[in-house]
């Protein structure tokens, strides 16, 4: 059995230690470290090499996002999961655009915190892709966005476009098969080269790329 290392960042104790408790009744889960602010989340991270890190986005001192945002630039950085109190935290957006890996909210349940780190562990987006999307979407209507093609989407394929715009409507690799009348791992290579054309992580960087380029526009269906 494969152990995903984690480390638990949250300014609260009682919160941190609930997730330690949660997290070490799996046997494939090890708690190797935790943090109550940004740069110490960082230092730890640094020295312990997680592979997925609980990461709270509202901290004093550095913030989950720039935390994030640091940690991502290590050669092989850990998989970051995003704590929320809200549904739709105004900060969540920018803590994907930083590559964080999807969120979750702090009430959810024992086996959604546990889907959710096996997920981002594996690499792909958080569990839910359309939770994701709607975030993103209504946070990039919310927002005003330039509305010019990223030069980045231009070394795409016709098809790996396509698989990049179903992405960002929150279709799951076998949806995605089922649409376009290909085999599932027909789908798994295309997405596999635009993430790598793309200089991307997961499949959630996918949907803020799709969302910030007006690839897709949001309430488009």
């Amino acid at each position: 059995m494969t152990t995903t290392r984690i480390v638990v960042v949250d300014d609260q104790d009682v919160v941190r230690a609930a997730f330690e408790v949660l997290l070490a009744t799996q046997p494939d889960f090890a708690v190797v470290g935790s943090a109550a602010e940004g740069e110490q989340a960082v230092r730890i991270c640094r020295q312990v090499r997680p592979d997925v890190v609980l990461m709270d986005i509202r901290m004093p001192g550095m913030d989950g996002i720039e935390a994030t945002r640091r940690l991502l630039t290590d050669p092989e950085p850990p998989r970051v999961l995003m704590l929320t109190t809200f549904d739709l935290d105004e900060h969540v957006y920018d803590a994907l655009g930083a590559g964080a890996s999807g969120f979750l909210l702090k009430d959810a349940t024992a086996e959604r915190l546990f889907d959710a780190v096996r997920v981002v562990a594996a690499g792909e987006a958080l569990l839910a892709p359309t939770v994701t999307r709607r975030l993103v979407a209504e946070f990039a209507r919310m927002r005003v966005r330039r509305r010019e093609p990223d030069p980045a989407l231009r070394a795409l394929t016709a098809r790996e476009t396509e698989v990049l715009r179903l992405i960002a409507e929150g279709l799951s690799n076998p949806e995605i098969a089922a649409r376009l009348v290909v085999g599932e791992e027909t789908v798994k290579s295309h997405v596999s080269r635009m993430l790598a054309k793309l200089g991307l992580r997961d499949r959630t960087q996918a949907v803020v790329v799709a969302y910030e380029s007006g690839l897709v526009v949001p309430g488009d269906r």
